[in-house]
């Protein structure tokens, strides 16, 4: 409390009195100022109301002017996803061209052996693929599996 007041009664007398202290500038100067953001906004105010907000309802209805010229607007249909597309590697079942990407070699070591069943199962997981080339990949897998496993008996 200040002299007697509460702030919010402190904050509304010095509000009155500049606007009291403004309204005298303005009507004793001949230049135009401008307090405040109300009043530097170009819109259409006819005697301090704006004519839009005398319309409330219309305000859809200016619209409409536009979208009619444009005609009838058509509803898109579903999105469907394009068909998926084997992979040429996919295609490739047989045990010697599975052999044949693998390049099991006598030179092999473990090490070398289990990189590539992580590469080969990389390109060619079933769960990777699309659903109806998983039979495909599946049988890829089940020989690369094969083939490296036996690559690895034969080193021990």
């Amino acid at each position: 409390m200040l002299f007697g007041q509460s702030v919010f009664q402190s904050v509304l007398e010095r509000l009155k009195a500049q606007d009291d202290t403004v309204e005298d500038d303005a009507e004793a100067s001949a230049a135009h100022r401008v307090a405040g953001l109300g009043t530097g906004f170009a819109f259409d105010v006819m005697e301090g109301v704006s004519a839009a907000s005398q319309r409330i309802g219309e305000a859809y209805f200016d619209n409409l002017e536009h979208e009619a010229a444009a005609g009838p607007v058509e509803k898109p249909g579903p999105l469907l996803p394009p068909a998926p597309v084997m992979p040429d590697h996919l295609t490739r079942t047989a045990p010697q061209e599975v052999a044949a990407e693998l390049a099991i070699s006598a030179v092999d070591t473990p090490l070398t052996l289990g990189e590539k069943r992580r590469a080969f199962a990389r390109a060619n997981h079933p769960d990777g693929v699309a659903l109806p080339f998983r039979d495909n990949a599946t049988k890829r897998m089940m020989l690369a599996n094969l083939l490296i496993d036996e690559a690895l008996r034969r080193l021990r």
